[in-house]
């Protein structure tokens, strides 16, 4: 049975499903009798039935947050394990007792309403502010667990933020990790919808409900091979670079908007062999070719590892004032494991 436009599309005969003599005998079989006196839980037995009455958000907001996400009912209870009409189901019926559509049905899916936005916010708020009473509850038992959502730079992907949740881990081994990669821009949209607990960045977020918790000092670095003619030198100047093949960030990335102010004051302009938002397309490209990529990393020249660049910092004026950034939702309680995980994170930015 499909389902349209909040209407339940008849069966290929036309009529929907027939009873039948045997489901008629299953119903039957359903109706209360006396009720036998159920032997006492095993110890595995209370486990499972501890671990299934975890504390979860009531279906329906559960519901329509995927059906939003996904831009698909069909696509959103595949995601949830549910059947699609059961889940159409709620959100019609959320919809009438709303007395307001919350998705526009189209022919390839759905698209989320204005009283859509207003209700997701709302929805979105009870399911993050349970998971972090489930945490802090957890926490009182002393059992730290959990998940902790990150959005990132890809400079810190590779070294910083794994190393960090390694440290984590190693006193905290029933948390669990979920990080993405984006733009500056994705990774504060995902912080606002409260997508992710909290995003490492390197360009200020512009919005209010946006707080940074911590910043740390982190030089652009021009990324060379180790024998190659600049890698010698202990810092440079972005006109150092012209001379060699260069790979540049595209405009979605904070690394290219500092270099666009040293452009901007200076006589001279750069010709990218190849322009991209992958820190690892560029550093490969680089390295191919013996030219130079531009990345963030901490003051100090040094050895990437596995030890196949050398980064050496920039010291234009514009680019000195390079930074990353810790930020989280402003007035969001953050799950126990997430604000342990701040913390420590912190301590790193000191």
């Amino acid at each position: 049975m499909e389902f349209f436009g909040g209407t339940a599309l008849a069966d290929d005969d036309g009529k929907g499903p027939r009873e039948t003599p045997e489901m008629r005998k299953k119903q039957a079989a359903k109706k209360p009798g006396r009720r036998q006196a159920e032997p006492p839980l095993r110890t595995a037995d209370r486990a499972k039935t501890k671990s299934r009455n975890r504390l979860r958000p009531p279906r329906v907001l559960t519901y329509v947050d995927a059906v939003a996400r996904y831009g698909s009912i069909r696509k959103a209870a595949e995601a949830l394990n549910v059947a699609s009409s059961a889940l159409n189901r709620q959100v019609l019926d959320l919809e009438i007792d709303l007395g307001a559509s919350l998705f526009e049905r189209l022919p390839r899916g759905v698209r989320v309403t204005s009283a859509g936005e207003a209700f997701l916010v709302y929805a979105r708020l009870v399911i993050s502010e349970l998971k972090a009473v489930e945490s802090r509850i957890e926490q009182l038992r002393g059992l730290v667990r959990g998940q902790v959502s990150v959005a990132a730079a890809e400079s810190v992907a590779g070294e910083l933020l794994p190393s960090a949740i390694t440290e984590f881990q190693a006193t905290h081994p029933y948390v669990r990790f979920h990080v993405r990669i984006g733009a500056p821009e994705e990774l504060v949209e995902a912080l606002a919808a409260d997508q992710v607990d909290l995003i490492l960045t390197h360009d200020v977020p512009r919005k209010k409900d946006v707080a940074i918790v911590a910043m740390a000092r982190q030089a652009l670095c021009a990324m060379v091979v180790p024998d190659h003619p600049l890698a010698s030198r202990d810092e440079l100047h972005l006109r150092d670079c012209l001379a060699f093949p260069l790979a540049l960030a595209d405009t979605t990335l904070a690394g290219r908007g500092l270099i666009e102010q040293v452009l901007a004051l200076a006589s001279f302009d750069l010709d990218p062999r190849l322009v991209s938002n992958s820190v690892e397309a560029m550093k490969a490209f680089a390295h191919m070719n013996r030219g130079v990529c531009f990345q963030f990393r901490s003051p100090g020249k040094a050895l990437i590892p596995p030890g196949d660049m050398v980064a050496l910092p920039l010291i234009d004026p514009p680019l000195l004032q390079a930074r990353l950034l810790l930020a989280t939702r402003r007035s969001r309680v953050l799950p126990v494991a997430a604000a342990a995980f701040v913390e420590q994170l912190k301590g790193v930015f000191v």
